[in-house]
């Protein structure tokens, strides 16, 4: 039995593309590339980006240690779609964490955070608010660092999300509800 050569670029046998292009942002594409839908994307995230993350995490902190949770900006699988996301900063069960080599569920977090770029800020405010939320993330955090807001969308839905607080100006404390219960100072992102 013989198999026709198959041309370089040409894919067409691939049996499971998703697969494939999840496969080739693991082990081709490094640790700071996303799939939005469909298309592999590199992060190189400034210092100001990074520092507003830092504001959210380190805020974060305490009821972190007290609800045993971690926070990081480990991959999530959106399965079933062409995305694999690395978000800005996410918090999930410390337990999760210390068993899960791979990517999480978007489901398996309590919290998303997102800082908006100016090269992906309508990423942020459209695309990964309605993918977090049909793929069940609780709560989901957009820092628009474009617009000087912050909007915190809840109650996921098979559309999007069904709630939303904001948006908040930055300076207005933004309340996360449980299990963290903690209004986020705003005023240094």
């Amino acid at each position: 039995m013989s198999t026709a050569a198959q041309s370089p670029g040409d894919y067409s046998s691939v049996s499971d593309p998703e697969r494939a292009l999840k496969y080739a942002i693991r082990h081709i594409a490094g640790d700071r590339a996303e799939i939005i839908e469909g298309v592999i994307t590199p992060m190189s995230p400034s210092w100001a980006h990074e520092s507003a993350a830092e504001v959210i995490r380190r805020q974060l902190g305490p009821r972190m240690d007290v609800l045993d949770l971690v926070s990081g900006s480990g991959n999530l699988d959106l399965p079933g779609s062409e995305n694999w996301y690395v978000p800005d900063l996410a918090v999930v069960p410390a337990d999760l964490a210390a068993k899960t080599e791979g990517a999480l569920l978007p489901d398996q977090t309590l919290l998303i955070v997102e800082v908006s770029s100016p090269s992906n800020a309508d990423t942020d405010r459209v695309v990964k608010r309605r993918r977090y939320g049909q793929y069940g993330a609780p709560l989901y955090l957009l820092v628009d660092r474009q617009n000087r807001t912050c909007t915190l969308y809840s109650e996921p839905t098979r559309l999007g999300y069904a709630g939303e607080s904001g948006p908040h100006p930055f300076g207005t404390p933004v309340h996360l509800p449980a299990p963290f219960d903690l209004d986020l100072d705003t005023t240094r992102l």
